[in-house]
């Protein structure tokens, strides 16, 4: 499903579904303290029901299913969806390929609803008061982010330079630590509950560092095939340059949680 967005990529239109092999295995990345952290709030857990929006191949659901809560998960690319199946064998997570603003639930269906690494994608006006209906009245909406800092990380730093050459309207690009940011019109159907920001190192090979950086937007769902074979025999002699076998890259993680305001 090929999307375009003016405030995206300098509206340069993505696929993520052609990045979806990538995508299943390479960007399953978070350290459990990422998990930890939602856990230690109370949420997604114990017998809770949680709706999981954007969920690409499952990586939020299929981490936290040990945990006791009961999943609902989906997203607008079929092909990722069609991964996270794969990926969730032996799991009991209902999964959909439908665009969150398309979702309909009875009121005060979920406990929690999760959206990870996609908040920037929803159309939040026609999206956050449908979210609110969906919600129980003591429920929590839990936007997560996590992002490498290229900055402070050497080789993440380089491998970002080399994305720009081929995508210079990457918006994906440039991060720093601040916390998640959102329109006003979501405050008008939530409340602020409790955010956090806080560092991560994660571990990589080059191996598996190439594959996390050919997955992201920038290249793998929006370059064509000659274009992606020409930046990662790049960024492959860029690794063997830069980097050891196995390293760390530093990141920082942000977590944002709401509720509906009754």
């Amino acid at each position: 499903m090929e999307r375009c967005n003016k405030s995206i990529d300098g509206g340069k239109a993505f696929d993520w579904g052609r990045t979806s092999e990538d995508y299943a295995r390479y960007r399953d990345i978070y350290p459990q303290k990422f998990y930890d952290k939602i856990l230690a709030r109370g949420l997604c857990r114990d017998g809770q029901t949680v709706l999981d929006l954007g969920t690409g191949t499952g990586v939020l659901p299929r981490n936290l299913y040990r945990y006791g809560a009961e999943w609902i998960a989906t997203d607008a690319s079929a092909e990722q969806i069609a991964q996270a199946k794969r990926l969730s064998a032996g799991m009991d997570i209902a999964y959909e390929a439908v665009p969150a603003e398309e979702i309909c639930y009875p009121p005060h269906t979920f406990d929690v609803i999760t959206a990870c690494q996609c908040h920037w994608y929803f159309d939040h006006e026609r999206l956050m008061p449908q979210l609110a209906r969906m919600l129980k009245p003591d429920g929590r909406l839990l936007l997560l982010y996590m992002a490498w800092l290229p900055f402070e990380d050497a080789i993440a730093g380089e491998s970002e330079k080399l994305v720009l050459q081929y995508s210079p309207h990457w918006s994906g690009a440039r991060e720093t630590r601040h916390p998640i940011l959102l329109p006003d019109c979501v405050y008008t159907s939530f409340e602020a509950v409790h955010h956090e920001e806080y560092d991560l190192y994660v571990p990589f090979t080059r191996e598996s560092w190439n594959g996390r950086m050919k997955a992201c937007r920038g290249i793998g769902a929006s370059l064509m095939p000659e274009e992606i074979e020409s930046w990662e025999r790049e960024h492959r002699a860029l690794l063997a340059r830069i980097a050891p076998e196995k390293f760390e890259v530093l990141h920082y993680a942000a977590m944002l949680e709401l509720r509906p305001k009754n």
